[in-house]
């Protein structure tokens, strides 16, 4: 008997979602999204329908999960807590990838009084890096510190801008403008986005920046350590010009007059810069991400880090991005729909009761983990 699962957005994330879920026979995948041209680059799969279908007009949404087993959010941040709570609503299981501001664990009583397990901040990070974090948790007796340094480049470097967006839009301006949350000395702080620049080397790829975002989310409930912090990467140099974008006005949502009409430099500058950001067909892109993790064990101190570096896939032409994100998301998807997870409840990857038994994804990168000891 067929799964049905529902993957709301078609975009990058969202048709690399499909394409995998769609591989397996016993799942049919109806996908959800309102552009006709998103949906044209679906795989042509007999197990995949499209539905052209505005997420944000009443009532569609929840009739279409209903006849579901399993729905995916993969629509942009600005939409996506709205977009979840309606899903839950619909008293649906659910595996979220989307970058909204707001409190995931806001739903957690809805969720529980439907019966649904919704597993939120499920792509590459968050995601990945908090399966990583409460691994690591489960093993030790208590955190001292996280850091988690993560970043999606192309692969060969352009000026001016030296970068290509692998992701929604609007969400990489979030990145430059949204305050990072983080926690130093045992205390919740909230730090300009882009602020901390500090240079890293990594292997296979050299030297990056890397500078303060709003990424640990829901790890800022779910791990008790007195330290966590978590910094995007970019060629040298992104994150400055970025600054004087932002600090000019160039970022911001309130409306000017201009000629009579009214424009949102946002808006202005996300069509300007994206016309240069966007990846050509088949340009690879590369994902780098290192995650440092210390705590003590059996009055020993012990510390663990590991690296990822993952690329372009050239044979289904598949964006790094897409890769690392929508195949974490899958994972997760596939534990539900086998019965391995069901916590019901808002229930983040770091945060999984069953973590020692959750398998992580396999998709072919290069990986390195360290795992060190040390009395203090």
């Amino acid at each position: 008997m067929a799964t049905n699962v529902v993957v709301l957005g078609a975009g990058l994330i969202g048709r690399t979602i499909v394409a995998d879920l769609a591989a397996e026979p016993t799942l049919h995948v109806t996908v959800l999204d309102a552009s006709p041209e998103a949906l044209t680059r679906l795989p042509d799969s007999p197990h995949v329908k499209a539905q052209l279908a505005d997420l944000r007009a009443p009532d569609g949404l929840e009739a279409a999960v209903a006849a579901a087993e399993l729905a995916i959010c993969a629509v942009p941040g600005f939409m996506g807590f709205e977009v979840l709570r309606r899903v839950i609503g619909a008293g649906r299981d659910v595996v979220d990838t989307s970058f909204f501001p707001e409190d995931a664990f806001a739903l957690d009583a809805l969720a529980r009084e439907k019966g649904v397990t919704a597993v939120v901040d499920c792509g590459v990070a968050p995601g990945l890096c908090n399966l990583l974090a409460g691994r690591a948790a489960a093993e030790l007796d208590s955190l001292t510190r996280y850091r988690c340094y993560v970043g999606g480049l192309p692969r060969e470097r352009r000026w001016p801008y030296e970068y290509g967006a692998v992701f929604s839009p609007g969400d990489v301006i979030e990145e430059y403008t949204r305050p990072a949350r983080l926690r130093e000395g045992g205390r919740e702080l909230v730090r300009p986005a882009l602020s901390g620049l500090e240079q890293l080397d990594l292997p296979g790829v050299g030297t990056l920046e890397a500078f303060t975002t709003d990424g640990l989310r829901s790890l800022l409930t779910t791990l008790d350590a007195p330290d966590m912090i978590e910094k995007t990467l970019r060629y040298p140099g992104h994150a400055e010009l970025m600054r004087v974008f932002r600090e000019s006005g160039f970022f911001d949502q309130q409306p000017l007059e201009l000629g009579g009409a009214r424009v949102s430099p946002r808006e202005l500058t996300s069509h300007l810069l994206f016309a240069q950001w966007r990846l050509a067909e088949g340009e690879a892109d590369l994902t780098v991400m290192r995650v440092e993790i210390g705590g003590l064990r059996g009055g020993a101190v012990r510390s663990y880090r590991f690296d990822l570096l993952d690329r372009y896939d050239a044979a289904t032409k598949t964006t790094s991005m897409a890769r690392t994100t929508g195949y974490t998301c899958t994972m997760a998807a596939r534990q539900l729909l086998a019965g391995r997870f069901t916590r019901k409840g808002v229930c983040p990857p770091s945060s999984w009761v069953a973590i020692r038994h959750v398998s992580t994804p396999s998709w072919p990168v290069s990986r390195r983990a360290v795992c060190t000891s040390r009395r203090p």
